[in-house]
């Protein structure tokens, strides 16, 4: 990790959320929008325990299904995912992720949206189904299917993929199947 990345999660304690980057920024854009670098989770095994408490945090409080790395500033590959499939939606880590195999079809997922482009959603093309691999928090590689592309019930797949994207530079502004719908802000 780099000494930029390392202040940035060290700066405060694991009760403190870390403020995610946005688009309309055009320095937080650039790092939205590079592709990240795999951890090293043996030399960085406390901080990473450190980043992914803070993570968390930040996810519960931005209230969201997912979020990675880059989004709070730093450039790795390692995101959370609720899982929307099982019982609780509990929160899960996903380190150095691959996805391995996905059908040839695709679907238009409705209503995408994203923690770092607040007030807009759209929808995006998606795959119904992926085939995973990554290294939970537990250092277990975990190898499965993930399915799942609808808001009525499942759609850990899609959220597997939005994050995915993230660690790519990839935003789901970049997979529209339409334009856009503007969301009135809560401000």
């Amino acid at each position: 990790m780099t000494k930029e990345e390392l202040d940035l999660i060290g700066q405060f304690g694991k009760d403190t959320a870390f403020r995610v980057l946005e688009v309309s920024d055009p320095e937080e854009y650039k790092v939205l929008r590079t592709k990240c670098s795999d951890f090293s989770i043996k030399e960085d095994e406390d901080m990473l325990r450190h980043f992914i408490a803070r993570l968390k945090l930040t996810l519960e409080l931005e209230q969201g299904v997912g979020i990675a790395a880059p989004q709070v500033g730093i450039s790795r590959n390692l995101f959370l995912f609720v899982r929307v499939d099982k019982p609780g939606e509990p929160v899960e880590v996903a380190i150095n992720p691959s996805i391995v195999n996905h059908p040839d079809g695709t679907v238009c997922f409705e209503r995408d949206g994203c923690l770092s482009i607040p007030g807009v959603s759209g929808n995006s093309v998606r795959y119904p189904w992926v085939d995973v691999e990554y290294t939970n928090e537990k250092g277990k590689r975990i190898k499965e299917r993930l399915e799942g592309y609808s808001r009525e019930g499942n759609f850990t797949a899609v959220i597997f993929q939005h994050e995915y994207d993230h660690l790519q530079g990839v935003l789901f502004t970049d997979k529209l199947c339409n334009t856009p719908t503007i969301v009135p802000s809560e401000e």
